[in-house]
């Protein structure tokens, strides 16, 4: 089901980040025993902790988003988690409401339209995520706001632009995905707000 080519590319994502995922974890690990044996402190491992702590967010954050969705359910604490680490010291603060478990595809979605949400508020802001009746909302705030229209439409309109950049490939991906979930996304900004259905 879905676009041979998308569901090829999930595989292609889910392996990259799996293979990533390990090396990053041992790296994270050593930098503990070091820590432990007093080696820790200084201004160098600090950057280094930090960098290691930021990759490995961000790759758990893309093997849902850009990986193989599967039949698996993801609990509330473990999707918490992973945008809590993802948001570690970023300007734009993001709230999961979803109380129970959902769908691995479910979460996907809303991973990508996530991504779309936020490179709309580069200044920062509050996202909140939302679901009810089978239905998710993404509605973000923000003092300001940077909307790219020629992206936004490709939302609605699934009309993918021939210079489409890799960092907004999300914008190209979501209403494929959803619409294999028979799904159809919906915008609307007024103002400092952005509301994102789906």
């Amino acid at each position: 089901m879905g676009t041979p080519g998308i569901n090829l590319a999930a595989l292609i994502g889910s392996r990259i980040c799996h293979d990533l995922i390990s090396p990053i974890g041992a790296i994270n690990n050593g930098l503990e025993l070091l820590g432990m044996s007093g080696s820790d402190g200084s201004p160098e491992m600090d950057l280094i902790q930090e960098s290691v702590g930021n990759a490995s967010a961000r790759i758990r954050f893309f093997r849902i988003a850009f990986g193989a969705a599967g039949d698996q359910m993801m609990g509330r604490a473990e999707v918490i988690a992973i945008l809590k680490d993802l948001m570690e010291g970023a300007r734009l603060q993001v709230a999961w409401g979803p109380m129970d478990a959902q769908p691995r595809s479910s979460v996907r979605m809303a991973f990508l339209a996530l991504l779309c949400v936020e490179n709309a508020m580069p200044y920062g802001g509050r996202v909140e995520i939302s679901q009810e009746a089978g239905s998710w909302l993404l509605h973000g705030r923000a003092d300001k706001l940077n909307i790219d229209e020629t992206l936004w439409s490709v939302l609605t309109t699934r009309d993918t632009p021939d210079d489409l950049r890799p960092a907004h490939v999300q914008f190209a991906l979501l209403p494929i995905i959803a619409g294999d979930e028979s799904r159809r996304v919906r915008t609307e900004i007024s103002g400092n707000e952005i509301r994102l259905r789906f």
